[in-house]
């Protein structure tokens, strides 16, 4: 299967309402069609994992993002065109004020948390798919992030809609991205380096 069938057939199953795991510029995840509120209900059943606790988002671009968003403060552009030019770890930003998305995706003070991915396959999938993505590791809550596709358990295949072919022999060490809070005042907190 060529990289582009393999986006086609996860954006296929994205727009459908589907459950998707799929290698992201960190871990490999689990991922669904983030404006879709009983997709990202599915997504909680399937991780184990309590809805209160937030997932990540995976968006192309920096309009994308600002989409999602009644207002991003000025740290945030600077803090993304210094990762743009950099070697650096992905990070992902949580933004007060989202709009746009499943309300089973925000957090409690309406906050949500989302990352531009530049890894090419990821980078793809959400331009084809031109909304954002849940992107969370793809384990069963408690359990060890999947780095590559081999670290995946067999439960975790069965209960998705569909598995991406791209990377899935691939070995080599992945880490979970670094995560700042950036709240409308610019205060600035890192919550995982």
């Amino acid at each position: 299967m060529t990289r582009e069938e393999d986006i086609r057939n996860a954006v296929d199953v994205l727009r459908r309402g589907g459950v998707i795991l799929y290698p992201t510029d960190t871990v490999w995840g689990i991922g669904c069609d983030a404006t879709n509120e009983e997709a990202v209900r599915r997504v909680y059943e399937i991780k184990q994992r309590d809805d209160s606790k937030a997932l990540i988002c995976l968006v192309d671009s920096d309009m994308r993002l600002q989409r999602y968003f009644r207002q991003v403060p000025d740290v945030a552009w600077q803090l993304l065109d210094s990762l743009k030019d950099s070697d650096a770890r992905p990070t992902t930003l949580i933004l007060d004020g989202a709009s746009g998305l499943a309300p089973n995706l925000l957090a409690d003070d309406g906050s949500v948390a989302m990352r531009i991915t530049q890894e090419q396959f990821s980078h793809e999938l959400c331009y084809r798919f031109q909304k954002a993505i849940v992107s969370t590791s793809a384990n069963i809550s408690g359990e060890p992030a999947a780095q590559n596709y081999c670290d995946i358990s067999p439960e975790l295949l069965e209960r998705v809609d569909y598995v991406c072919w791209t990377r899935r022999q691939e070995h080599k060490p992945h880490k979970p991205s670094g995560i700042i809070r950036l709240r409308p005042d610019g205060q600035v907190e890192i919550i995982r380096k």
